[in-house]
């Protein structure tokens, strides 16, 4: 099947043809395309099926300041075994020598039969030639050294030591061709002459519907401010639907009045055990009651996009992190010019260890600002999983009146910390048809599904 792609795609793919695997750093040299053109057409190649990206990382070692001090000195346990070495001392004494480091010291040393205690004074018992941790100071000394280079016992045992090792994380990130991009020919445009008053038969273009247009177009501003998208399944256990994001099994979001349950359907594996464990915990405490696993089992046509957000993080535990997810999602409400069945929704997270409510609004504004939305402000609200919480309102001209879009916040402590995520999570997510509603002028969101073609025909696909 033929493909229609952009120049900036077209640059990637003869690159990598030429070189088959690529970081974006290199691809930016290779195209001479920007870092934001490259992020783009990396996505676009992604959705595609054209492009696969392998993410990689690698952990190099460097010693903290009690290393180094261990490194030149010694470590605290071997000066103290040499102190003692040629004769006993009082315990004062080895105090006043050792400083600060005795204690850890002669911790270890009775730990581990080395040195015993007579009286006032403390001897030698055992002097071991080589002690734990010894082999790791020498062999990173001053330097860095890749962590898979370094024994693993002994490493282990340094490791568990303050200020004595550092490890450092570098992510690395390689695209390559699928083998349906590799058999994609890049030509050059036709030339020659072009008889402009030739008949041509008369065709009606098609042309995709404004929802899947907005849609494509919110997708592009998210990649554009560095998100990536992840993708999850519409149906989705209670755990991860409800349980992971601190919803109480009796809260009403959760009857069939609310919600659509798969019939006859439970999962089997939901989760870690020690995740199970420790969200059971967060509930009981919380809200007080005695959380149920058959509940949390049970399977429903994901309510929100949320739950694809939250076991990405679960999964993944990321330090630092940008994405958003995007698709449809199902509520069991009566059908209104306001509310459907089954829509599709946004939702994003931005994980940081310093991220705030403000730049959560500064995220907000700028993407209210791309898709052409200018008056905005936030209201104070209440959701189950963020504190604080806020929505976010738009003033509509033609309506001449302010009406609600995204709800966002920070993920509670009872989210997160379950689920061992220990940085500030900010949130967000709302309805994509109300947005498009805004951008094409329709009062009412069942005009997106009605197949009314001269509507269909007559929009203009710039708003």
């Amino acid at each position: 099947m033929s493909q229609v792609l952009h120049e900036i795609e077209k640059k990637i793919i003869t690159s990598l043809k030429n070189n088959e695997k690529q970081t974006p750093e290199k691809l930016e040299k290779s195209t001479n395309l920007s870092p934001d053109q490259i992020r783009r057409g990396i996505e676009w190649l992604k959705l595609k099926g054209l492009a696969v990206v392998t993410e990689s990382q690698a952990i190099s070692l460097s010693l903290g300041k009690n290393g180094l001090e261990s490194f030149h000195k010694g470590l605290p346990e071997r000066r103290l075994l040499d102190l003692l070495k040629n004769e006993s001392k009082k315990l004062q004494d080895l105090q006043k020598e050792l400083g600060n480091v005795f204690g850890p010291a002669m911790g270890l040393a009775r730990k581990n039969n080395w040195v015993d205690a007579s009286e006032e004074k403390i001897f030698l018992k055992n002097y071991p030639s080589e002690l734990p941790g010894e082999k790791t100071l020498k062999q990173i000394g001053e330097n860095k050294i890749s962590k898979n280079e370094i024994d693993a016992d002994d490493l282990s045992f340094i490791l568990k030591r303050p200020d004595f090792i550092i490890e450092n994380v570098i992510k690395t990130k390689e695209i390559s061709l699928t083998d349906t991009a590799k058999s994609i020919e890049i030509t050059a445009g036709l030339s020659g002459e072009i008889n402009v008053e030739s008949k041509v038969p008369d065709v009606f273009v098609a042309r995709t519907h404004p929802l899947k247009d907005t849609i494509d177009e919110i997708r592009e501003i998210f990649v554009t401010l560095g998100f990536t998208e992840i993708i999850g399944s519409m149906t989705q256990p209670s755990f991860w639907n409800f349980d992971a994001l601190f919803t109480p099994q009796d809260h009403p979001a959760r009857e069939l009045q609310d919600t659509f349950y798969l019939d006859g359907i439970s999962a089997k594996k939901i989760g870690t055990s020690e995740q199970i464990k420790k969200i059971s915990e967060s509930h009981k405490k919380g809200w007080r009651y005695n959380w149920d696993i058959n509940e949390a089992r049970k399977m429903v046509l994901r309510t929100h996009t949320t739950c694809v957000t939250i076991k990405h993080l679960a999964e993944n535990k990321p330090d630092e992190a940008r994405v958003f997810s995007l698709g449809r999602v199902f509520r069991n409400e009566k059908v209104s010019y306001k509310h459907l069945v089954e829509f599709n929704q946004i939702e994003g997270i931005v994980v940081g260890k310093n991220a705030t409510l403000r730049d959560l609004m500064g995220i907000q504004r700028e993407f209210y600002r791309r898709i052409g939305i200018t008056k905005i402000k936030f209201w104070p609200t209440f959701f189950p999983y963020t504190e604080p919480s806020l929505q976010t309102m738009v003033y509509n001209d033609r309506l001449e009146k302010w009406v609600e879009l995204f709800g966002m916040g920070i993920f509670r402590p009872e989210v997160t910390k379950p689920l061992g995520i220990t940085k500030p999570v900010l949130a967000w997510g709302g309805g994509i048809e109300r947005i498009a509603m805004l951008k094409y002028g329709l009062d009412d969101v069942r005009e997106f599904y009605n197949n009314n073609l001269s509507w269909l025909r007559s929009t203009t696909k710039c708003q």
